[in-house]
């Protein structure tokens, strides 16, 4: 993964951008701390430091993951919307996801409620961004139906939890990080750090299930192509 490819150095930086894209992809890419992280640098001859990596997570994971989503193609019309409790300094949370039909994560939003506001807010930006769904499946949840009646949305929505098991499984990463981080520590922080991830997730986590091995290496080959073009534009 780290590109053995010529790319110009970030600007007041020690180690050339090839490393740095690494580190950053490994943090999010695997369940894996940052001292983690550390160990498989010092295994290829990196020596840096935990905190060093850190910096790099938090200043260049949000430019690539922005790359990387401006790059995706159009979701398709069907959505699944779901939300999720995570505590942050003993208090409750709602970690709001969307995927489309593909499973592909489309949006998170971290939000203190679990109303018809939080849902209207979360609804409106994820169709600032894509566009008008088809359908929108969701669990029983009212504030659902409250915020599309509030949008004035002419969508077809479907509230059925049998029929929401595609987004279950795309909360289980985030308990996973969640637990190896010892919990969240703000709501800024998570909103940061899920959003890189699950872009992340989207690009290096196809439904390996529905392809065969030749397909898969291919999109693997074009999603690690893809992440060195995107870290190849990030700015000091």
């Amino acid at each position: 993964m780290i590109s053995q490819t010529s790319q110009p150095r970030l600007k007041g930086y020690r180690f050339p951008r090839s490393i740095v894209s690494y580190a950053v992809w490994a943090y999010h890419r695997f369940a894996l701390s940052l001292r983690d992280v550390e160990d498989l640098l010092a295994e290829r001859g990196v020596t840096v430091i935990y905190e060093t990596i850190r910096a790099w997570v938090g200043k260049f994971g949000a430019q690539i993951a922005k790359r990387v989503r401006a790059a995706r193609r159009q979701p398709t019309d069907k959505w699944h919307l779901d939300e999720v409790v995570i505590t942050i300094r003993g208090k409750k949370h709602w970690l709001w996801r969307a995927v489309d039909s593909n499973g592909e994560i489309l949006d998170i939003l971290v939000q203190t409620r679990r109303n018809a506001r939080a849902a209207k807010r979360f609804i409106s930006r994820l169709i600032a961004r894509w566009g008008m769904p088809r359908v929108i499946i969701t669990d029983k949840l009212r504030s659902y139906s409250a915020a599309l009646r509030k949008l004035g949305l002419a969508v077809d929505h479907r509230a059925h939890k049998g029929l929401n098991n595609r987004i279950e499984g795309s909360h289980r990463p985030t308990r996973k990080r969640e637990k190896i981080q010892g919990r969240f520590k703000s709501a800024r922080q998570a909103q940061r750090f899920l959003a890189v991830h699950d872009e992340t997730a989207n690009l290096f986590r196809p439904r390996r299930h529905t392809m065969t091995a030749t397909t898969f290496r291919q999109k693997r080959a074009d999603a690690f192509c893809e992440w060195a073009g995107c870290a190849s534009e990030i700015a000091a």
